[in-house]
């Protein structure tokens, strides 16, 4: 059964290694390298850190990344959720999402953002299927290994925070 707690750092190793899963993929991140816990936790938001956990084992995780440290900004984060490989398939990258949607609105978050690859075709149809809009398309915005790469920029606006 799966069920769902809050990341901790005693976690890192765990979560490090569905980390590198994702970046080892070429298709998750810009990020080229895992970074060690103290990175990781500085830039992340210190709520809406959660755990998925099957049999008290860890087989995913999501977090929010803030997108400035403007204070108008303070209710705008993006998303990360990366989920083990050997537990793809099994809809708990979605859980995980609708999980963290639904924590976010506790934190005051009014806007959800997230830049995609194209090439994750999942990750942009579980967005979707959750309320995220295509919001544009980015362009040969960063190079990786030498290769320019495109995202497509995904947004889910609260429709309980933020709608004064």
């Amino acid at each position: 059964m799966l069920e769902f707690r809050d990341l901790m750092q005693t976690d890192w190793d765990t979560v490090s290694k569905i980390y590198q899963e994702g970046l080892d993929t070429g298709n998750a991140t810009f990020e080229t390298n895992c970074p060690d816990w103290k990175d990781w936790d500085f830039g992340h938001i210190k709520q809406c850190r959660i755990i998925a956990e099957i049999n008290n084992k860890i087989v995913g995780w999501a977090a929010l990344s803030p997108v400035s440290s403007r204070c108008v900004y303070g209710g705008v984060a993006e998303v990360s959720v990366y989920v083990a490989s050997k537990f793809s398939g099994q809809k708990i990258g979605t859980t995980l999402l609708k999980t963290l949607i639904s924590e976010s609105e506790k934190q005051g978050i009014w806007t959800l953002q997230a830049g995609i690859f194209p090439e994750n075709i999942g990750s942009i149809k579980i967005h979707k299927q959750l309320g995220f809009r295509e919001v544009g398309y980015r362009e040969r915005i960063g190079k990786m290994y030498g290769v320019w790469r495109d995202t497509v920029l995904l947004e889910k606006r609260s429709e309980i925070v933020g709608t004064n």
